[in-house]
């Protein structure tokens, strides 16, 4: 089972850009489909975007689309999530996980944490004004 480690948060200003990485010891990703999860204070964790392991077709969350990008780096078994035009409702802890279905969930809507699991520590994005 993958260990992942999540890494690039950081504090921005509104429209600012941060990339995000997502990378795993112990197993590769490469078999995996990867979600991007966020949690603001007091909210419930939710998915932000994901691409699936066969074919690295991509699904994002409307308030995050045309912002954000998700991509795997197969070589380096790295998987980033690129946020741009970033705003203070983006701020939060990001997450990434591997699916549960052993690389055969389909990223046709958003990821829920209950399909997912081997969570980070998650990295910290504030966006403040």
């Amino acid at each position: 089972q993958p260990r992942l480690v999540e890494s690039g948060g950081g504090l921005v200003q509104p429209g600012g850009s941060l990339r995000l990485s997502c990378k795993a010891s112990g197993v590769g990703l490469r078999s995996y489909a990867i979600g991007w999860f966020r949690q603001a204070p007091g909210k419930e964790r939710e998915g932000v975007s994901c691409i699936s392991s066969d074919d690295d077709t991509t699904f994002y969350e409307d308030a995050v689309k045309g912002r954000f990008t998700i991509s795997r780096d197969r070589a380096s078994e790295t998987v980033y999530l690129q946020m741009n035009a970033l705003e203070p409702e983006d701020s939060g802890i990001y997450y990434c996980a591997v699916d549960r279905a052993l690389g055969t969930y389909q990223c046709l809507a958003a990821p829920s944490p209950g399909e997912f699991k081997s969570w980070g520590q998650g990295t910290q994005v504030t966006v403040y004004s």
